[in-house]
């Protein structure tokens, strides 16, 4: 009995997400007809388009494209993802498929009764950082109305972990730091290649410990925020946490008033897993990287940012050669983000995937930091 409830269960759980990123597809392509050689196509795109004057780039509902919202996105979201569950009955027996089709029909019936309005979408001042991987939350769907080219999926996010769709890079702002080393060089390039606009900061000419006042200009400007600077043998602390910890509370701080979360990218490393593994040149870098993904837990929590943590096993860089080249640490760190991934393991060794527990479920407690660095 039991067995077949999870059956019941599991079976009705692919029909509904596998049909859902049917429609998230279709919603993808509406997008790419907007520029098409095709009237057609371009006439389906405009039809689309009034969901994004129902609910605008301010994240606020304009009443006046509620009947239009209806007929030209709600009811063909309906009907699509209905075909998808229908297909279904070629493999599945019928009574999960038909709870599914009852599912989307009181989902329906629930939406229309609010002339539109549903959990992701309604009005919001202001788009937190707290969006989910797995499953679409408001927060995550509300970034697709702000960047209408990017975060298609729907209810579970499958499309855009698929087709990395989940995180807009070109025409936003980014502001790097550590761009002469091997890394930020290499994200630089590849970021002005996707369309970014890009700016730099060098640590100890824009800014340093304690003294910001000379980055606030370019923070203000940022809609992205990368710290790829860092040190390994001297002044680790400053290089690693204080700086790093600085810029990313001021950063937070100045995006408050944003309808979109301030976004920030940083540069961990897999010592944060192994430690100094006895060795005395890596006790301070190995201290202070595990100090700051420490501290990055509560970024990386907060609703106030999206907090992106790349941890890279060792690439060729001025300090030696590595594992992978810095352009290839930089391709698959992209290829990560680009599908919304806030977690983002760089390694060929495993030990950054490893990483991840600590990271997440990790005991702040158990990093200490000495009293100069706070």
């Amino acid at each position: 009995m039991v067995w077949d409830v999870l059956i019941f269960l599991l079976q009705a759980g692919v029909a509904f997400v596998v049909s859902t990123a049917l429609f998230d597809a279709l919603h993808w392509l509406l997008h790419r007809w907007e520029k098409s050689p095709s009237p057609l196509l371009r006439k389906f795109s405009s039809w689309h388009w009034v969901h994004h004057k129902f609910l605008g780039l301010d994240m606020q509902v304009n009443p006046a494209y509620a009947r239009q919202n209806i007929c030209f996105h709600i009811l063909p979201e309906y009907l699509t993802s209905m075909v998808g569950t229908a297909l279904f009955l070629l493999i599945f027996p019928w009574p999960p498929i038909l709870a599914v089709a009852v599912l989307r029909t009181i989902m329906l019936g629930m939406t229309l009764r609010e002339e539109g309005l549903d959990y992701n979408h309604m009005s919001m001042d202001r788009v937190g950082g707290n969006q989910s991987l797995l499953w679409v939350n408001n927060n995550y769907h509300a970034m697709h109305h702000v960047y209408p080219h990017n975060f298609f999926s729907s209810f579970a996010n499958v499309f855009d972990l698929i087709a990395g769709t989940g995180c807009q890079i070109e025409g936003r702002r980014f502001l790097i730091t550590g761009t002469g080393g091997a890394f930020g060089g290499a994200l630089v390039k590849a970021l002005e290649k996707s369309g970014a606009i890009v700016e730099t900061a060098k640590s100890g000419v824009d800014f340093s410990p304690g003294n910001y006042e000379a980055m606030r200009e370019k923070l203000e400007r940022a809609d992205v925020l990368v710290l790829s600077h860092g040190a390994k043998e001297e002044d680790c602390w400053n290089a690693n946490y204080v700086t790093f910890r600085d810029l990313i509370e001021t950063f937070t701080a100045i995006g408050q008033t944003r309808l979109a979360p301030p976004e920030v990218w940083a540069l961990g490393s897999e010592v944060e897993f192994h430690g100094d593994m006895g060795l005395a040149e890596l006790k301070d870098y190995s201290a202070s990287k595990r100090a700051f993904a420490a501290r990055a837990r509560s970024y990386y929590r907060s609703d106030d940012l999206i907090y992106r943590h790349i941890v890279p096993s060792s690439f060729t860089s001025a300090m030696g050669k590595g594992a992978m080249s810095a352009e290839t640490a930089v391709g698959i760190a992209l290829f990560f983000i680009t599908r919304g991934v806030k977690y983002v393991p760089v390694t060929l060794t495993g030990l950054a995937v490893l990483n991840f527990f600590r990271f997440r479920y990790g005991n702040n407690a158990t990093d200490e930091v000495p009293a100069a660095a706070e």
